[in-house]
């Protein structure tokens, strides 16, 4: 079996709130494993700790108010990214780990042109000249799919469209072809033909690249068609992970049951899908406040005493490979109660 690109072990970020309301435990114990060339999906409702993880990899973490806690394990191609220097993290990041982060109009500095800002990666890690580096961001410009890149390499971001913007901050993700990307919600507020256009950039230069793709976003359809494996979380945990075929074919979490049940198919008419549509009750808990036992258990259909005072640990799924397919859910030990529910 290949080794992992990407190994995380028991990762707990933590921020200390200044309104005195106690401790955020954002992350709260996720373990995840990405191996080369994989696109892993990590999917959750907003504030169940997908982008925190994200930063914790790269150590992005603004201390104070956030912390990872001792205990904490973050592996990156044989080293211990908790444990390296500044000036060793500074060499990893943007150069073997790069990130694409939410809203490229805030990301990206309205002050410099994006030829400027795809070109300083490479300047940074890799010591190109400023003509040179100018000559690789036109390169990554047009690999990307931006017209007239000889042109468009000295516009500013607020002069080109939302999708544009997108794509720049691809091609600034990818300017030292990384081992591995991070894709913070890439499709985030994009027309949906302008989604699918990104997608399927981020498909074909995973290919052409050979890197892997850590794919966060709320919509299970987007990683339906893209992820190899699927991360599900909640409320700072992972609460399933399997091969995505065996996840959208046999959901084993209630969580992730309410996901799939929430997504509009497309195979029926407008009319029957506002009749159809699922939603979960209630609201992912505040982080200051955990719910005990089962962190679902006050959202879940199924959920009785057990859930309330026990919290359940990743249970390997009957009938499968040992670690293929992992549940947190009390369920898998007394499977009647959902046949009894049901």
């Amino acid at each position: 079996m290949t080794e992992p690109l990407l190994r995380v072990r028991d990762l707990k970020t933590y921020f200390v709130t200044e309104q005195g309301s106690g401790t955020a435990r954002a992350v709260d114990g996720v373990s995840l494993d990405l191996f080369p060339g994989e696109t892993l999906g990590l999917v959750g409702e907003s504030g169940c700790g997908k982008t925190v993880t994200s930063l914790s990899i790269l150590r992005l973490i603004p201390e104070p108010p956030g912390h990872i806690r001792p205990g904490s394990f973050i592996e990156f191609e044989g080293r211990n990214l908790l444990t390296l220097a500044p000036k060793e993290l500074r060499a990893i990041r943007g150069n073997r780990i790069a990130m694409v982060f939410q809203e490229p109009m805030t990301s990206l500095n309205p002050v410099f042109t994006v030829g400027d800002q795809i070109a300083e990666a490479a300047i940074v890690h890799q010591g190109l000249s400023r003509n040179a580096a100018r000559a690789r961001a036109v390169e990554m410009l047009t690999l990307v799919g931006i017209p007239d890149p000889q042109e468009r390499v000295d516009h500013y971001p607020h002069q080109m469209s939302g999708g544009m913007r997108q794509r720049v901050m691809i091609a600034m993700a990818l300017v030292c072809h990384p081992k591995l990307l991070i894709a913070d919600e890439p499709t985030t507020a994009l027309d949906v033909t302008i989604q699918a256009q990104i997608l399927e950039l981020l498909d074909r230069l995973q290919r052409e690249l050979g890197m892997a793709v850590m794919l966060i976003t709320h919509d299970l359809g987007v990683v339906a068609g893209t992820a190899d494996r699927v991360v599900v979380m909640y409320a700072g945990q992972v609460v399933e992970q399997a091969p995505t075929t065996t996840l959208f074919a046999r959901p084993l979490h209630p969580y992730t049951e309410g996901l799939l049940a929430s997504v509009p198919r497309l195979d029926t008419r407008v009319s029957q899908v506002r009749g159809r549509l699922h939603s979960i009750p209630g609201q992912v808990p505040a982080a200051t406040a955990w719910p005990t036992g089962c962190r679902f258990h006050p959202r879940c259909p199924y959920a009785w005493d057990r859930c309330a005072s026990e919290e359940p640990p990743l249970l390997d799924a009957p009938g499968g490979e040992a670690g293929a397919h992992t549940v947190r859910c009390w369920l898998l030990t007394e499977p009647q109660r959902r046949e009894r529910r049901a």
